[in-house]
């Protein structure tokens, strides 16, 4: 039985998708004004973001595999904990695009806390 893709989890692979992007172009920002820390938390903020985009797209189309399901939950939760602590270090600078960043990340988190609520329902 093919898993059929709620409107939430579309919701959320697109705005990881957004988020991953965003992370992308920060990252350059972050090591333009000397934030190299700032620019590496980005780096990783975006390539979970991204992953986390990429297993919830598999497991909505693939058979219902539970552990499958249970390891993207897990990626969900482990994606939205990135992006809030990469979202509260922007928040501590004075710059604008940053804090847009942050909320876009905050956003972002909290739709992939309520797939990975989501998905443990359903596993």
């Amino acid at each position: 039985m093919t898993r059929q893709m709620s409107s939430a989890m579309q919701e959320c692979i697109d705005m990881c998708n957004q988020c991953h992007e965003m992370c992308e172009q920060m990252m350059s920002s972050c090591m333009e004004m000397g934030m190299a820390r700032m620019g590496m938390m980005m780096v990783s903020c975006a390539d979970m973001s991204r992953m986390c985009a990429d297993m919830m797209m598999r497991c909505s189309s693939m058979k219902a595999d539970l552990e499958m399901m249970r390891m993207c939950a897990k990626m969900c939760g482990l994606a939205a904990q990135m992006m809030r602590m990469c979202a509260d270090e922007c928040m501590k600078t004075d710059d604008h695009e940053m804090h847009e960043a942050a909320s876009m990340m905050m956003r972002c988190a909290d739709l992939c806390g309520t797939i990975t609520a989501e998905m443990m329902m359903d596993a």
